[in-house]
């Protein structure tokens, strides 16, 4: 019987479940450093989230962008319904909103520029078109010297 020089005690059952290298030319295991392996994934985390978050909020912007301009829808189209109408106004025409001299509003189908010489209201307010819907979209908008495009669609 053959004998065997290494000592019972001071071999593995298992070398392979071994937590370190149990041969000289094995590989070299090292213990992770969960601290960092952690500050790692934490900090992988918050930017996806943060991306998460900043998407949500330009989608919350979005709507209630959207919102204002259906609110703008509302409150121009109270206001064309509030005015002097001589006439049914057409779905897809468009009218011109106008301030009388007592400070009503009057809706007409003459331009500013078709007026000629004698313009017979305070001021022109806005360009609208009449929608399917019944409501109007503002081409053009005047007011508080304000000349810029309003697109409420």
């Amino acid at each position: 019987m053959e004998h065997n020089p290494i000592d019972k005690i001071k071999v593995a059952e298992n070398p392979g479940l071994l937590e370190y290298a149990h041969t000289s030319g094995g590989a070299v295991i090292r213990p992770e450093d969960m601290g960092k392996v952690k500050g790692k994934a934490q900090l992988a985390m918050r930017q996806q989230t943060h991306e998460q978050i900043n998407k949500i909020y330009r989608q919350m912007e979005l709507l209630a962008q959207q919102a204002k301009e259906v609110q703008n829808r509302i409150e121009v189209s109270e206001r064309i319904y509030d005015a002097v109408m001589g006439f049914e106004p057409i779905i897809g025409h468009i009218y011109y909103l106008y301030e009388k001299k007592d400070g009503s509003d009057i809706l007409s189908m003459v331009s500013p520029n078709e007026w000629g010489r004698k313009f017979p209201f305070n001021q022109f307010l806005a360009k609208v078109f009449l929608l399917a819907d019944h409501t109007w979209k503002v081409e053009f908008f005047q007011e508080d010297d304000r000349t810029d495009t309003i697109d409420l669609d």
